[in-house]
């Protein structure tokens, strides 16, 4: 199999991947790397508290702000080339990492399918996170790590890895010591030689990136550690129990590929001696499980960067089955492997989530072309849960916008909410006290939400007229979901949860639809809100006979 016909058809897998995958997936995409190369590149933007407090590496928002910076020379920073072409820098480094895989397996067909196909990495292989970032260069570096020879190639992206992100150690301690006991070098040698001089080299020019642009010496990874790690910040994003990525991340990640996984796993506890790398992956793959799990906060882009050594394990053991198996066997393997990857990377790719996506070209023309009776621009508030959709880089105007924060109670605080928690408590007093009345041009122009929150706060709304309703993602229905729970609850003698309680929380914040709201001019009529049940006036008084109450804290005066 020629090579190049290799790269040309991973390559067009992983650009496909850029137009075809349009729903959101978690806010680092963007808040940890557009948002923070728009600011650099354009002087406008929001730096999220990560940023403020510098915890985060400025290497990779540069590579992508000077993708920016090249368009803005040429004049061709259209808000359309700001979103797409840092895609498309991932894509191509991931599609570069997944030829690597090929080479690194012995470019083995079952190694091209299942790096090919994975549901996971189809959805997250050029989206702009640092996790992605991570996992590629992950793969480039095993594929030069000396399984069968000295070479020291894989410690630079290795080292990289590590800086970017500290978490990443796990993963290349053990494989470090690995390379240290089989190597024929001088020990002592080879770690000052290569371990510490490539190490100081990559972290030398980090910290020197991250201190011209924090404006202070700083070194991101002990921040990084000191604040998620040490003292567990990352927890008050939300708590799993400590089996949570045996259970539910890692199969999660890998889906229908958890099945021949298991039996790579079986195949090579058993004939360890036959399988020495996939034995030595393992191991690592278990340690890095351990770790991970003694951090609460848990999410599954955490684990991408298993991934490659996963997919290794179900390679080596597929490739030695192959021999024996028949044609049918393999054929129905690899089909239900196929299908098995492909539902879920269709629907979680083109569905799912898919309304902040197609909020953002609305919201972009909003900004461009909006103006109101004093010929002002538009300013947006979106009152949703913090960072529930991209910002700046998918509008590119300097507008005036507004979202509820969310930062974690970094002064330790007794009985501290973040902004959002307090405005889904009472939506109406936190607009109260945070909105102005009068007059009426001094209100945010245009308001961004869910759907289930329109209720919630009509009385404001009498000011506005429903501009846009964008799909967002399928809200179950509770009913028949648990009459199945009851049963199965009742057949195994346990009792039943209540599964509106547990998704209480977030069905209260999300919905199924993205409503955009815009302010009525004067003359204008609400024929939207006139049709509404009118509001008990005496739960949720007029604005207009409200006095704000905190006018420090008003954004758009």
């Amino acid at each position: 199999m020629r090579l190049l016909y290799v790269f040309l058809l991973i390559l067009a897998v992983r650009l496909a991947s850029v137009f075809v995958v349009q729903t959101y997936y978690v806010p680092d995409e963007y808040w940890q790397s557009l948002e923070v190369a728009h600011k650099l590149t354009f002087g406008y933007g929001y730096l999220t508290w990560e940023w403020v407090q510098g915890i985060r590496s400025y290497v990779y928002p540069l590579l992508i702000a000077g993708v920016y910076k090249i368009l803005a020379l040429l004049q061709l920073d259209s808000a359309h080339l700001l979103v797409v072409l840092p895609r498309i820098l991932q894509a191509l480094l991931s599609a570069y990492s997944d030829y690597r895989f090929f080479v690194w397996t012995g470019k083995r067909k079952w190694a091209l399918f299942l790096i090919l196909v994975p549901w996971f990495w189809f959805y997250t292989g050029s989206r702009t996170l640092a996790n992605t970032l991570e996992a590629s260069l992950t793969t480039i570096a095993l594929s030069y790590f000396p399984w069968h020879g000295e070479s020291t190639a894989y410690l630079w992206p290795a080292a990289i890895c590590c800086f970017l992100r500290p978490t990443a150690a796990v993963i290349w301690i053990p494989l470090s010591l690995y390379h240290l006991r089989k190597s024929r070098q001088n020990v002592l040698e080879l770690i000052l030689k290569r371990f510490v001089l490539i190490g100081l080299l990559v972290a030398g020019l980090g910290i020197a990136i991250d201190t011209y642009w924090h404006g202070q010496l700083i070194v991101t990874p002990y921040e990084f550690l000191k604040y998620n790690v040490f003292n567990n910040i990352g927890s008050f994003y939300g708590s799993h129990p400590w089996h949570w990525y045996f259970s539910v991340g890692l199969p999660t990640v890998l889906g229908i590929n958890t099945l021949p996984f298991i039996f790579g796993v079986m195949e090579t506890v058993r004939k360890s001696e036959k399988y020495p790398v996939s034995k030595q992956l393992l191991i690592t793959i278990f340690l890095t499980l351990v770790v991970l799990s003694a951090v609460e906060h848990k999410e599954f882009r955490f684990v991408s960067s298993l991934l490659p050594l996963c997919l290794y394990v179900i390679t080596d053991a597929l490739s030695r089955w192959s021999a024996r198996a028949s044609s049918t066997m393999l054929w129905t393997t690899a089909l239900v492997i196929l299908v098995g990857n492909v539902l879920p990377a269709w629907y979680l790719s083109t569905v799912h989530q898919k309304g902040p996506i197609e909020l953002m070209p609305k919201l972009r023309e909003i900004a461009q072309d909006y103006r109101d009776e004093r010929e002002h621009q538009a300013n947006i508030l979106f009152l949703m849960p913090c960072h529930s959709t991209p910002y700046y880089s998918h509008i590119h105007q300097n507008v005036t916008m507004r979202f509820l924060t969310c930062e974690p109670n970094l002064e330790k605080k007794e009985q501290y909410k973040d902004e959002a928690d307090r405005f889904f408590e009472d939506p109406v007093h936190w607009i109260n006290s945070h909105i102005p009345v009068h007059p009426l041009t001094a209100l945010p122009t245009h308001v961004v939400m869910f759907d289930p929150l329109a209720e919630n706060i009509s009385v404001f709304l009498r000011n506005y007229r429903l501009l846009h309703r964008i799909e967002h993602a399928e809200v179950t229905r509770l009913e028949g979901s648990q009459a199945l729970v009851d049963q199965w609850s009742e057949a195994l003698g346990a009792q039943s949860p209540n599964l509106a309680s547990l998704l209480q929380h977030r069905q209260s914040r999300t919905g199924r639809s993205i409503l955009v709201y815009q302010r009525l001019k004067k003359g204008e009529e609400n024929a939207f809100n006139q049709e509404q049940k009118e509001p008990d006036v005496h739960d949720h008084p007029p604005l207009e006979d409200l006095v704000m109450a905190n006018e420090n804290e008003n954004l758009f005066n």
